[in-house]
């Protein structure tokens, strides 16, 4: 597939008057008129140890990498070099604000599709990690074919009810393994999701639980999503539900950005290697691979329309802070 990428200054802050819409007041909107003004380019080494090197805003421009295309955001990775030294390039954004609570929605019409090595997310996280939590909403490795929803939490926080009963979110101590649910739906990630045209996530975030909802394109997005007055209690079942156990969300959960990566290897997609008969076979480690097969990456992009950044009514804004890896 073809694209024409038009990169467009990346500085500017959004003003965006809220406006209420029933339980929740529509506080951010991010789409082809001001993505790049409000999310941050990472360009630092990766905290997960992948075999990559994320670009700045200016690399991202002139390469590539980053930019517009069919009326939504693409973020890709370099599928042309072979055996970069330093890892194959890619983009890590995040938003410049913060939030505690409320409606996180994101439509988007691809994610990168599974390949070997790949390690691509959709993710929340605060500072001093993992003290004020992570929520991955969209992330897999390799040749995974469903999403896997998981928290990380420093230790003491765990969950006994709704989609799961879960180990402590902070174990084995530092958070690293996190507690998650599988959800097994072939069409809430990779190449089933791309095949569908993509759909619609939803983080419900209260101090009672924190719910990740999916709507395939193909008819399911609730209207109230789609006239901007979204109202979780005619959803139905979320996808997947944290809520219960011995966790004090308001005091593991705080203060997120938003954030859309694609890395390689790391400690886990190059910790399951040898785990995958598929990828192991093709190379005896996963940063050989990933070095030496660059058009294997070509589809490995997002392709995001828009996120939406929601409040509970009567609480406060997300608050503006630079990004601090």
């Amino acid at each position: 597939m073809s694209f024409t990428r038009n990169l467009v200054r990346l500085s500017g802050v959004l003003s965006l008057a809220a406006q209420a819409h029933g339980a929740y007041t529509i506080q951010d909107s991010f789409d082809a008129s001001n993505f790049f003004e409000n999310f941050e380019f990472f360009s630092g080494p990766d905290p997960t140890a992948g075999f990559v090197q994320y670009v700045d805003a200016a690399t991202a421009n002139s390469t590539g990498l980053a930019g517009y295309a069919n009326d939504g955001i693409y973020l890709g990775v370099d599928y042309q070099t072979e055996n970069p030294a330093a890892g194959r390039a890619s983009v890590r954004l995040t938003t410049t604000k913060s939030y505690t609570h409320g409606l996180i929605i994101a439509d988007i019409a691809h994610q990168p599709a599974p390949v070997c090595g790949a390690w691509p997310a959709f993710w929340t996280f605060g500072p001093s990690w993992p003290h004020s939590g992570e929520i991955d909403i969209i992330e897999g490795v390799n040749l995974q074919s469903s999403t896997s929803i998981t928290l990380h939490t420093a230790s003491g926080c765990s969950f006994s009810q709704d989609s799961f009963s879960s180990e402590d979110c902070g174990s084995p101590g530092d958070g690293t393994k996190g507690c998650g649910a599988s959800t097994g739906d072939a069409q809430n990630y990779g190449a089933g999701f791309n095949e569908i045209g993509g759909g619609v996530y939803a983080l419900q975030w209260t101090s009672d639980a924190i719910k990740v909802f999916f709507f395939p394109r193909s008819g399911t997005i609730p209207e109230d999503i789609e006239a901007g007055n979204p109202d979780p209690s005619n959803w139905g079942a979320p996808t997947a539900s944290f809520s219960g156990g011995g966790c004090d969300i308001d005091a593991n959960f705080m203060n997120h950005n938003i954030v859309f990566d694609t890395t390689f290897c790391g400690v886990w997609a190059g910790k399951v290697w040898g785990d995958d008969p598929v990828c192991s076979a093709k190379a005896s480690t996963c940063e050989e691979y990933v070095g030496s097969n660059p058009t294997d990456f070509q589809d490995a992009y997002w392709l995001i329309n828009s996120v939406k950044v929601f409040g509970e009514n009567g609480t406060k804004r997300g608050v503006a802070r630079r990004f601090n890896a």
